[in-house]
């Protein structure tokens, strides 16, 4: 009993200094209002709900996409967009791993695994989309198997600049238990995948640096700018009719 209490308060401890430390000088956030007007997410499902169908139409080229969740979130933040690619005429997956809570030293592996069985399945290379901590995974599978993947696509991904460009990255910490320099695989996230690279940001981001969501010109291919907040990026009609473009590319 008492080596169990020992043991939980050192767990503790250690969360709590997790919660510690300063961010480098050069760290670049979003300011407070931006921040603040995240909280305006918590209308989406009801916005959804009435929302009138988005002018989409079949595609041309039907592709096969995995989604992959941001960071504490699972499949079902995902769902709204799923459908609206599926009307376009695209297979959607989902990534296989429920809720993202930051990487263990398995989790690449396992979604690259993920990457060729898809790719095996339907005879196509796949298209990775991923939300926030989501699209560095995705970049990191890409570089992983490369053969498998037609093109990625991040949504307001902390993959250049610093990791401290951010308005969470005390909480990132305190909940994924490791520092946001030092995760639990080996990354270098500003490094360009070998193939098509694509990042959504948006200067309305309250969460994620823009200098970090878009990169620049050597860490992507393309920087595309969005109108909608950090937690809408599933489910902006701007972003997903963007993503319904890239597609056809």
């Amino acid at each position: 009993m008492k080596r169990g209490l020992a043991g939980m308060g050192s767990a503790l401890a250690g969360r709590a200094q997790l919660m510690r430390g300063t961010a480098p000088a050069e760290a670049h956030v979003p300011p407070l209002r931006l921040f603040l007007a995240e909280l305006g997410a918590v209308a989406e499902p009801l916005r959804i709900r009435f929302r009138p169908d988005l002018p989409i139409r079949p595609a041309q080229r039907p592709r096969v996409v995995i989604l992959i969740p941001g960071f504490a979130t699972g499949p079902t933040r995902m769902r709204y967009m799923a459908e609206q690619l599926e009307r376009a005429g695209h297979t959607v997956k989902r990534w296989g791993l429920g809720h993202n809570m930051g990487p263990t030293p398995e989790t690449l592996d396992l979604i690259a695994a993920r990457v060729e069985q898809v790719r095996e399945r339907y005879g196509q290379q796949v298209v990775l989309v991923g939300w926030s901590l989501g699209g560095v995974f995705a970049r990191e599978v890409a570089k992983r198997v490369p053969q498998h993947v037609a093109k990625v696509v991040t949504m307001g991904s902390p993959f250049s600049h610093t990791p401290y460009s951010n308005n969470i990255w005390r909480t990132y910490q305190v909940v994924a238990g490791h520092r946001v320099e030092a995760p639990p695989v080996a990354a270098d996230p500003r490094t360009k995948p070998p193939v098509e690279t694509v990042a959504f940001w948006s200067p309305r981001d309250g969460v994620i640096s823009r200098r970090a969501a878009s990169g620049t010109a050597d860490e992507r291919d393309r920087a595309v700018a969005l109108r909608c907040t950090h937690l809408t990026f599933p489910t902006s009609p701007d972003c997903i009719m963007a993503l319904v473009r890239e597609l056809e590319s």
